[in-house]
């Protein structure tokens, strides 16, 4: 592989896409695919798998994580959501880890042939077989009001702050929508390029029309160790001081209402966590995270999985349904939360704020939450998402300026 590492094979629009600085994995074709509604769609999903993987006959030269079967995944945010959650293993998975890179092909034809050589092919095929007219066109159009208006959204907000101050709950995520009305199809392949070169600290995915750069890990599985990337509290560049270099520290650390947010998140990630994990590493200040549109309050988190009488680790898809939705995108306590955003909102957010990734045989797998991106709804429409934490000193007109902030990687990428 190049300098660029997988970002060479990000060149088909349907292809699926998990990766950070070079490495991770990009998916082409589809050998399975599994689609779930509802409260169990977790429980469905994890069964399905499960059966996937005991009946598979499989070869594994690599041994690293995401090598040999794996499933791209993404689930909605919400039960009630109308948009089912879906699982995809993919026919070739090109993967690269540091200096290690594979190749998986999957097939359900007992004829196959199962080999390097069949599997480069199959591998150059789906690579030639792309539009160059398709992926240098797209970009340009306009953006529209989606579901929630800007008035609207400030009515959301201030109804969030109100029924917090009544003693409701203690912090709301509240999220808003708009549309993105292209001027030509969108290149999916040139915008997921253009946000992994720009947003080079998240993860850029792309799952069955799910696409963004996120800069938040729900949990990452490597064996028995379970990591995670907690975001809370926000500050825009754009409207920093260009010479003053100490701005977002203070403005961020010293800042009371981002700091009782950013620790809202973590209590919520470390309650959820507790019972499934020992010898848990969180530390005691977070960090400025630097994005090029947003300055956020992050800390990464650290433990090891407890092992069951059965001799088995949760899995990063156990753990994936056990620590969503966090209260970075829902709230505290969960459930009031929750209820509140199904009443404020007036909106189906779909997959934006759900787990979005992979899962190996193995359990190894990363969930990152699906944020700073869109659902591709038509060739020439993209609705995008963005949503912000409610707390009782939360100002209405400064959450919607927000809110426009995280959509501006999307929109950027879509020359918008």
């Amino acid at each position: 592989m190049s300098e660029h590492g997988l970002l060479d094979y990000v060149v088909r629009d349907d292809s699926f896409v998990w990766g950070r600085r070079g490495n991770g994995m990009v998916g082409f074709g589809e050998a399975a695919r599994f689609a779930s509604s509802g409260p169990g769609r977790f429980a469905e999903a994890r069964a399905w798998w499960d059966a996937v993987v005991r009946a598979a006959e499989s070869r594994n030269d690599a041994g690293l994580p995401g090598s040999g079967p794996v499933a791209f995944a993404s689930f909605s945010f919400s039960f009630t959501s109308a948009r089912p959650s879906r699982m995809i293993v993919p026919e070739i998975v090109v993967g690269r880890r540091d200096d290690a890179s594979w190749l998986t092909y999957t097939t359900s034809d007992p004829d196959a042939e199962l080999s390097v050589a069949a599997a480069e092919a199959r591998l150059a095929a789906l690579l030639d077989d792309v539009s160059v007219e398709h992926e240098l066109g797209g970009g340009g159009g306009r953006l529209v009001e989606g579901q929630v208006s800007e008035d609207g959204y400030r009515a959301h907000v201030a109804a969030g702050v109100e029924a917090i101050k009544a003693g409701r709950l203690t912090k709301l995520v509240l999220a808003r929508d708009a549309v993105a009305e292209l001027s030509a199809p969108i290149a999916v392949a040139q915008v997921l390029r253009e946000l992994a070169l720009r947003y080079a600290d998240c993860w850029t995915y792309s799952v069955d029309g799910l696409i963004g750069s996120t800069p938040e890990m729900l949990v990452q599985v490597e064996g028995d160790i379970a990591r995670a990337r907690v975001l809370a509290g926000t500050l825009d560049r754009a409207t920093a001081p260009a010479d003053d270099p100490g701005y977002a520290r203070r403005m961020l650390s010293g800042d009371e209402k981002q700091r009782h947010e950013h620790s809202l998140a973590i209590d919520s990630l470390t309650e959820q966590l507790g019972p499934l994990v020992t010898g848990m590493d969180s530390p005691d200040e977070p960090f400025v995270l630097e994005l090029p549109n947003v300055w956020h309050l992050a800390s990464d988190v650290e433990a090891r999985l407890t092992v069951g009488t059965d001799g088995t680790r949760p899995s990063a898809l156990d753990l994936a349904e056990v620590l969503h939705p966090t209260a970075a995108v829902c709230g505290t306590p969960t459930e009031a939360a929750g209820a509140l955003i199904r009443q404020l909102e007036g909106m189906d957010r779909g997959p934006y704020a759900g787990p979005v990734g992979w899962v190996d045989a193995a359990g190894n797998g990363e969930f990152g939450i699906a944020l700073r991106g869109g659902v591709v709804e038509t060739p020439t429409r993209v609705r995008l998402y963005a949503g912000c934490g409610i707390v009782a000193a939360s100002d209405p007109e400064a959450e919607l300026a927000e809110s426009w902030a995280k959509m501006r990687p999307m929109r950027e990428a879509l020359n918008l």
